[in-house]
């Protein structure tokens, strides 16, 4: 209760809470002049709002050179620890540990499940983006598609980046968050499956035709699960 006590002052403040957020989308470590130009305030300003989100764990840092001479940066990036906050306590992380060991032990139907179950629900994802007038994808264009595709993405909690090629048949995405980071590091096997259904389903809601390939994966060491997918509208 100490600890959630202190989470939740220290995101109390609309400043501080925003440069978490910031922080969340850069993918990247941060200075304290980068926040403080990036919000408009003093550096001695960020500085306090830097330590004390490290001060509850939501941030770590670390002193680096940053090869432009001068003294080392303190360089600040988001914490692996999970923060959660629950009224009244929840444990839905143990929930979810039940469910995947339940499917495992029924074997490959159980496996073939957790498959089909994970697509499902990427392609519901899709649907709940679509908006009124944009219920058949045939009818968008490309552009429209890979919007709607980050959007989803988002609203996932990938923390996700997309790029895709000038022919528009290739789409690079990158992965900063997995939502399922925990448990995957345990059960790598079943739950990065589901996470391809997941966005199998997501990239064949939108359309014709997709190949999806993983290039990099958390579970081995990667700082990003990376994918390429090659797509026909």
């Amino acid at each position: 209760m100490e600890q959630t006590l202190k989470i939740t002052n220290v995101l109390s403040d609309p400043t501080r809470y925003y440069i978490y957020q910031y922080i969340t989308k850069r993918h990247n470590e941060v200075t304290v002049q980068e926040v403080a130009d990036s919000f408009n305030i003093h550096p001695n300003v960020a500085r306090l709002h830097l330590s004390k989100l490290e001060d509850v764990n939501m941030l770590v840092s670390e002193t680096k050179k940053t090869g432009k001479g001068g003294r080392p940066s303190r360089l600040y990036r988001l914490s692996d620890d999970v923060i959660q906050l629950h009224f009244p306590y929840r444990d839905y992380q143990l929930l979810s540990k039940i469910a995947i060991q339940t499917m495992i032990k029924m074997g490959d139907a159980g496996k073939k499940a957790l498959f089909e179950t994970g697509k499902m629900f990427g392609q519901e994802l899709i649907e709940q983006q679509l908006t009124s007038g944009q219920n058949d994808p045939r009818e968008l264009s490309f552009d429209q598609k890979l919007n709607i595709l980050k959007s989803a993405a988002t609203v996932a909690g990938f923390y996700p980046e997309f790029h895709a090629s000038e022919d528009q048949t290739k789409i690079y995405f990158q992965i900063f968050n997995c939502p399922f980071k925990e448990i995957a590091m345990n059960q790598a096997d079943p739950i990065c499956s589901m996470h391809y259904a997941f966005l199998k389903g997501m990239f064949e809601s939108l359309f014709q035709s997709v190949e999806l390939i993983e290039k990099e994966n958390m579970t081995s060491g990667c700082e990003t699960c990376t994918y390429q997918a090659y797509v026909t509208k």
